[in-house]
């Protein structure tokens, strides 16, 4: 072999090894620019699902909100309104030259003013959605029942073991009061009903919530079919926000059954 030879196999070996680096630095770069590629688009997916999150349970506070201000509305209007009604006309109708009725109507009065001042404290301690869950989902479950209970046009059967649970999840109790307050409502404008079941209680860490009446009920293919579920579709999408899941079971006219099941806390 010449010296020309030997060059030429040094300067092929050379020309080799360069190829087959460039080959693997073009590899390295290629799969780290992927990872990174990957890694932004997994971080930026992860911000989108937080923000997500975020704008849902901030929407789910408002309508808890404007549901409260409805119930102050229509309690101002239904019940103290009345009571401040009958003590105006129980202080118009003292007669002076009446002693004997004297003292009964202003007892009277005194006993419907102090009822005003209790329904008044009630309704200051629902003018944000986080003082009642403060008080625990178990009494804020109770006290949207106890309002419930006020309208008189429902046979209710509770069995509210939350009540007495020593759990705390703010995010949460306020998807799952909300989830209540969207059934209960649904069932006032649609159901027809005449009895509601509500049953709470919590185990293998999770809260589970039914809600059972007795209304005409619906076809959900039918719903479906006619795209008219924007309100079931709302419960499937608040109950996916906290990882939960919800089975409804509707048959006409035997009414509804939701079960609503979520990992707590």
């Amino acid at each position: 072999m010449t010296v020309n030879d030997e060059q030429m196999e040094i300067y092929t070996l050379l020309f080799a090894a360069i190829s087959v680096f460039l080959i693997l630095a073009s590899f390295i770069i290629y799969f780290v620019l992927l990872y990174r590629r990957r890694q932004q688009k997994t971080i930026i997916e992860k911000k989108e699902i937080k923000l997500h999150y975020e704008a849902e349970l901030l929407k789910t506070h408002i309508e808890v909100q404007e549901q409260t201000m409805q119930t102050i509305a229509a309690d101002l209007h239904d019940n103290i309104g009345q009571l401040l009604s009958l003590t105006a006309l129980t202080l118009n109708s003292i007669n002076l030259k009446e002693p004997q009725k004297l003292e009964k109507k202003i007892t009277e009065s005194i006993a419907l003013v102090n009822d005003s001042i209790k329904e008044l404290r009630g309704l200051a301690k629902l003018m944000h959605g986080e003082l009642i869950i403060q008080t625990g989902l178990g009494n804020a479950i109770k006290q949207e029942l106890d309002r419930l209970k006020k309208i008189g046009n429902y046979k209710l059967k509770v069995k509210n073991e939350l009540v007495n649970a020593n759990i705390f999840s703010s995010n949460k109790d306020l998807v799952i009061l909300r989830l209540l307050q969207e059934i209960i409502n649904n069932i006032i404008k649609h159901a027809k009903a005449t009895q509601i079941e509500v049953t709470t209680y919590l185990t293998d860490e999770k809260v589970h919530l039914m809600i059972k009446d007795n209304g005409v009920g619906f076809d959900m293919e039918e719903i479906r079919a006619k795209n008219l579920g924007m309100g079931l579709n709302s419960m499937f999408k608040r109950v996916n926000l906290i990882n939960g899941t919800i089975s409804i079971n509707s048959t006409t006219p035997s009414g509804t059954c939701i079960s609503i099941e979520i990992p707590y806390p």
